[in-house]
Formats: C-alpha cells, sequence, structure tokens
C-alpha cells in the first residue's frame, strides 16, 4: 500500500514539477513575443509629434547632390547686311522683310534657352541717311523684328562698326532695341546703362560680356573704332579694349569679374570681338588675351570677327584649377561675302557659319558646372527669286539625310556639303576633345561628311 502510495505521490510530484517546467517555459516564450512585439510596435508605429526629437537624433546617409536646372545658351556669329542682302530683303511698297532669311534655323533658336547673335551693323535710320551696307552699315529697324521672330533673345552690339552711323546711330542702335525688347550687351545708350549683364536662364545667373578691340590713336582721350576716331561722349558707351593697352583690359575685365560675382553669378561668359578678318586660325593676341580670361576665371570665350570659322580649344588656368572653352571665331551668319565676289578669301570659308551651344547645369548643394558643348554648322545659300538675289541661312546638321532634308537642288546641295567638311576641318578635332573632357551626351558630330543628294 505505502509502495503504491509512494509511486503515486512520485509520479504526482514529476507531473507538478513538470507542469511548472511547462509553465515557466511559456512564460518565457510570452515575454519574448511581448518584447518582441513591443519593439516592432516602436518601429512600425507612426511617431508622436512629441518624438520627433528623439527621431531627429538617428543619424542617415547624406544625400548626393542631384541636378535643379539646366541652361542652354546657342550663339551664332556675324550678321553683316550687305546692299545684296538689303535689296533681297526689300518689298514692293518699300519696306524690308528679313523673316525668311532666318526661317530653316529658327526652330535651333526657339528650342534653346536663350540665343546670342551679333549684330554688326548700326540702326541709324532715315535721320542717317539712306539704307546702306559695306562700308557703313545702316540697315532697316525691320531687321531686329527678322530677328526676335526667329528666336534671337540677345544681341551682341560691340563691333568695329558700332560707330558706322557715329554718336548718333551708336545711341539710337540701342534704343531700337529697347523699344523692341530684345536684350544687347556691348554699346550703352548711356553712360549708366549696365557695362555687363547677370541673366538668370531656368535659375542659373550666368555673368556675360561684350568687347570689341579699338584701332591704334595718336589722339589722347578718343577711342579709334574701324578708323573712325569717336567722339569723346562716346568712349563710355562702347566695351571696347585696346591691344597696345592690354593691361587695362586685363583690369578692367577683373573688377567685371568681381561685380558679376556679387551679383551672384553662378558662371562667366565673354563675348570677344578680335582677330583677323579672313584667317582661319587665331592670332597670337587671341591665344594670349583667351589664356588671360582663363586664368581669371571666365568659363565660355565666344569670339567674332574674322567672318570665317576658327578653331574651337580648351584651356586650362596657369594654376591648373580652371578650365575654359573658348571657340575663336564663329565665323559669319549671313552675309554676301560669297566666294565668287571675295577678293581677300576665295576658298568659301565666309559662307561658313555655326550654331555654338553650351549648357551649365546646376545641382542641390547649389554647384554649377559647365555639362556640354557642341556646334551645328550653317551655310549662306544665295539664289535668284522675283528679280534678285534671296538669301537664307541652313542648318547642316551630321545625319545622312540633313542635307536631302532641306530641299535643295544637286548643286546648291553640294556647296552646302563643301561648307559642312570645311567646318568639320576647322572645328571637330578641338570639339572632340571639349567633349570628351566633360564627358558630355554629344547631339551633334563633326564626323564624316554628309551624304550626297539627288536632285
Amino acid at each position: 500500500m505505502a509502495g503504491r502510495y509512494q509511486k503515486r505521490r512520485i509520479k504526482k510530484s514529476y507531473y507538478k514539477r513538470l507542469s511548472i517546467a511547462i509553465c515557466a517555459t511559456l512564460a518565457v516564450l510570452l515575454a519574448v513575443v511581448l518584447a518582441v512585439w513591443g519593439v516592432s510596435s516602436l518601429i512600425t508605429a507612426k511617431p508622436d509629434k512629441d518624438a520627433s526629437s528623439t527621431i531627429s537624433n538617428v543619424s542617415s546617409e547624406p544625400e548626393v547632390p542631384h541636378k535643379v536646372a539646366s541652361a542652354t545658351v546657342v550663339n551664332t556669329g556675324d550678321l553683316l547686311i550687305h546692299s545684296p542682302v538689303l535689296n533681297g530683303a526689300k518689298q514692293t511698297d518699300g519696306s524690308y522683310d528679313f523673316s525668311d532669311m532666318f526661317t530653316p534655323v529658327a526652330s535651333y533658336f526657339k528650342d534653346a534657352d536663350l540665343a546670342v547673335a551679333n549684330l554688326e551693323v548700326t540702326l541709324g535710320g532715315t535721320e542717317s541717311g539712306k539704307f546702306t551696307g559695306y562700308p557703313t552699315f545702316n540697315t532697316p529697324d525691320s531687321l531686329i523684328d527678322g530677328v526676335k521672330n526667329a528666336g534671337i533673345d540677345l544681341l551682341l552690339t560691340a563691333n568695329n562698326h558700332s560707330y558706322d552711323t557715329r554718336l548718333f546711330g551708336l545711341k539710337r542702335t540701342v534704343s531700337v532695341l529697347k523699344q523692341k525688347g530684345i536684350d544687347h550687351l556691348g554699346t550703352r545708350e548711356v553712360a549708366e546703362d549696365p557695362h555687363f549683364t547677370v541673366k538668370n536662364v531656368n535659375g542659373i545667373n550666368i555673368g556675360m560680356a561684350c568687347f570689341t578691340y579699338e584701332n591704334a590713336t595718336s589722339t589722347p582721350g578718343r577711342k579709334s573704332i574701324n578708323g573712325n576716331l569717336m567722339a569723346e561722349e562716346a568712349n563710355p558707351l562702347l566695351s571696347s579694349f585696346s591691344y597696345g593697352k592690354i593691361d587695362e583690359f586685363y583690369a578692367e575685365a577683373t573688377a567685371m569679374i568681381s561685380d558679376m560675382k556679387a551679383q551672384n553669378a553662378d558662371c562667366v561668359v565673354f563675348y570677344m570681338h578680335w582677330g583677323e578678318e579672313y584667317q582661319t586660325k587665331p592670332n597670337n593676341w587671341q591665344k594670349t588675351i583667351a589664356q588671360k580670361l582663363c586664368d581669371l576665371g571666365v568659363d565660355i570665350i565666344v569670339g567674332g570677327h574674322p567672318h570665317v570659322i576658327q578653331p574651337i580649344e580648351l584651356l586650362t588656368s596657369a594654376d591648373g584649377t580652371h578650365n575654359t572653352v573658348c571657340v575663336y571665331s564663329l565665323g559669319n551668319a549671313l552675309s554676301n561675302q560669297r566666294k565668287e565676289v571675295m577678293t581677300s578669301c576665295k576658298t568659301g570659308h565666309t559662307e561658313d557659319g555655326m550654331l555654338f551651344y553650351y549648357t551649365f547645369d546646376k545641382y542641390s548643394d547649389g554647384k554649377v558646372v559647365l555639362s556640354s558643348v557642341d556646334i551645328v554648322p550653317t551655310w549662306v545659300n544665295k539664289f535668284p527669286s522675283g528679280g534678285v538675289n534671296k538669301y537664307k541661312i541652313y542648318p547642316l546638321e551630321n545625319d545622312a539625310d540633313a542635307v536631302s532634308a532641306l530641299g535643295l537642288n544637286t548643286a546648291t546641295a553640294n556647296n552646302a556639303k563643301a561648307s559642312y567638311k570645311r567646318t568639320a576641318a576647322l572645328i571637330g578635332e578641338g570639339l572632340t576633345r571639349c567633349q570628351s573632357f566633360l564627358d558630355c551626351e554629344v547631339r551633334f558630330v563633326i564626323a564624316e561628311p554628309v551624304s550626297s543628294v539627288t536632285p
């Protein structure tokens, strides 16, 4: 009896211990589950407003800067309204309409964020006499209507023809541009007008200046432009430099760049009217000035005046900290400088021009970088219509059917292809070098000439 009781007690004690062990195990498991649930709820639950200080103390990876803005500027060369071009714009009622001359390239200007051209004429009005071409350009105001309708936003007015219609024409040119609502750079109506601009283009502030060379003169306190001794009153109305007093220009450029930066310029562009006419290579002065501007921190240099295309070059500052893209000459945008009438240049280079693109990108950390450069070659076509010669600026893209897409006949297309080849030979190597350095996406590639065209 006692033995059976003892066995029963042992068994009961065993089950009691087993029950206690199971309960303890369950308690531990429950505690673990509750702990995990509690932590999980802290992670997944929406934080209280009062908990913001705790959350803000949690470390996070720094944000990688991302692009927040982009600004593309397209630039073209000299607008020279020679007498034959003037005659081609004249209407039966005696007015002048230049619009058709720009039609083939208008979409290129309008697609860019800013379009710039060199206005190498004056708007002297009838007060300066009849409308004339070379050597003293006096062009109808309607040219500006055609330019503006084509999508050009800003005209460079500092060049060797700025004083063709003297002080009155210099000032009237600026006045007309103001009235017609198109920006200008390089000349002023009054001395108090700005000598440079900081233009906001898609949220990027681009500092811009425009200068032309002066002739040497023995008359103290007077500038000479294109052999014309300017009135003393005109001195502060034209941004210019003298090769013989180049240090004065460098000092002015240094102060101007500083002022641009003070006005929050993100980048700096200088437009320079310089060099030797009809020379397809930059001279020593161009290269020396370009290098100095690079040393001063200029990002882009765009040149004009030679009336032919000159190469593009990537410059590095003397201290190795800065790079500048310099196009020494964009060539002619519109003119009658044809190979059949030229005595100084019979190669056809005066018929050639280009659309030069530069793009700046801005990032979320405020940094602005030059992200790409590109070109589209252009060619001026001269053709008879209605008893006069007409003129059109044609873009020549690199794709195989670029010329045929323009609807040109065989002879005209062959001239356009010759122009393309001339431009490719002058600009291709330097452009490729700049694009490789910037590691940019290339829209227009100067490579093989465009394909042949059927009638």
